[in-house]
């Protein structure tokens, strides 16, 4: 029937939690509904968990905090709808240990993923909550793969145009688990993505099927890598953005061709991500705009 949308919130708040993994109820509210009453959204979850599409834990440590995810049944129904075609979430998304066991990280992700969306909705540009793809596999070979915490699409100017520019940005968020040794090497998987070409068994390039580098069967340009920093001090934040420069220094022209910047979360938090806060890891010095690059993205 036209002009019949039943349940449109309910769908986007279960492609939500399919995507994003797991979000409390705060953050939930903040991506599918600001614009209304908190209780509004308690009752949407509430729904969905009798209705078996949803189940929650609740963290003691943090204020008995509920911290929602898919059930089984949820992450399988979601994945078939179109706007998740070709999302895969991993099994223990829907297991209430491993939720509890990663809450700290995903939720700090999605508290990452918050701040671009709140971003764009108050400078009138185009990012949807479901413009945020967390875990996307990218092959390096070798059944190697760099899977970065999120995958962002953001388009600039006026959300209801068509003429702003399309950026995307592979997104690490760090929260000062691993040394700043192992997060600059994230560096060396990212420029081996860059120059990844995968060999077709049995064919050899040619003039009119060139080899072509994996990633621009996905994008017409590499996406911009943004690493956010967490769990630090300024002293924390300092060493591993000192470790980063110290990588991007092995890699030639990767730190160069492709913007790679960091960023405390507490600033943009703070200050918002689209001001000038982040530091290219080639020249920490500077403090750019993440939108900011020496080439126009489509």
């Amino acid at each position: 029937m036209i002009g019949v949308d039943a349940g449109s919130g309910d769908r986007l708040a279960l492609a939500v939690l399919a995507q994003y993994r797991m979000a409390t109820t705060e953050q939930m509210h903040r991506v599918i509904a600001p614009e209304v009453r908190i209780e509004q959204t308690r009752r949407r979850l509430a729904r969905l968990r009798e209705e078996g599409l949803v189940d929650r834990i609740t963290l003691p440590q943090a204020g008995r905090t509920r911290v929602w995810f898919p059930t089984q049944y949820g992450v399988q129904l979601a994945c078939e709808w179109p706007e998740m075609r070709g999302r895969r979430p991993s099994r223990t998304v829907s297991d209430p240990t491993a939720v509890r066991l990663k809450a700290g990280h995903a939720l700090t992700v999605t508290e990452t993923a918050l701040v671009f969306l709140e971003d764009a909705r108050r400078c009138g540009e185009l990012c949807r909550p479901l413009d945020w793809l967390t875990e996307v596999q990218h092959s390096i070979g070798s059944g190697e793969a760099v899977i970065p915490d999120a995958l962002l699409y953001y388009r600039r100017g006026p959300a209801d145009g068509g003429n702003g520019s399309m950026l995307r940005a592979f997104v690490e968020v760090d929260r000062a688990t691993m040394g700043p040794e192992r997060l600059a090497a994230k560096l060396t998987a990212y420029e081996r993505l860059h120059r990844y070409v995968p060999v077709m068994p049995g064919r050899r390039p040619t003039l009119q099927e060139p080899a072509v580098e994996e990633w621009r069967r996905r994008y017409p340009l590499f996406p911009r890598v943004l690493f956010v920093l967490d769990g630090t001090g300024p002293a924390g934040v300092e060493n591993r953005i000192s470790a980063l420069r110290a990588g991007a220094g092995l890699l030639a022209r990767f730190p160069y061709d492709v913007p790679i910047l960091a960023a405390p979360l507490a600033d943009l938090l703070r200050h918002d991500p689209s001001a000038p806060i982040w530091r290219p890891v080639h020249d920490p010095h500077q403090r750019v705009p993440w939108t900011g690059s020496r080439h126009r993205q489509t």
